[in-house]
């Protein structure tokens, strides 16, 4: 069996300049723990909400919140972004993606089309979903 039947096909992208600050909005109203970076329709990065996690401050939404932490927010999406992200093909099978997962260490592939557009998103998670007959 191929990704293209076990991926997200709503995949969520932002541009390289779009900010944290949109960003966490993003995070704050869809269930993706990623977002893939774009630059015309191309995947030039992947976000996981680690990432958004480790680039803004803790004191967030606290009461000891300052203006440096709010500035934190500022940041654009290529300065946080794991650049170059390893991408898979529709047809690419679900045990050869599970293997890249494994050997890159990595919890998501951007799933592109032959011209290298963004197509959909496949996880760990809709593997093993998968391997449990849960997809």
């Amino acid at each position: 069996m191929s990704v293209s039947s076990i991926m997200t096909h709503k995949v969520v992208t932002v541009e390289m300049d779009d900010t944290l600050l949109t960003i966490r909005m993003i995070f704050q109203h869809v269930k993706f723990h990623h977002l893939v970076v774009v630059d015309n329709r191309k995947p030039v990065g992947v976000i996981s909400d680690r990432d958004f996690l480790k680039a803004v401050s803790p004191f967030l939404g606290k009461n000891i919140e300052t203006t440096r932490d709010l500035d934190t927010l500022k940041k654009r999406a290529h300065q946080i972004m794991t650049r170059n992200p390893v991408t898979v093909y529709p047809e690419t099978s679900i045990e050869s993606a599970a293997d890249l997962l494994l050997e890159k260490n990595i919890s998501c592939l951007p799933v592109i089309s032959s011209q290298g557009d963004i197509v959909g998103m496949v996880t760990w998670k809709d593997i093993l979903q998968f391997y449990l007959g849960r997809k």
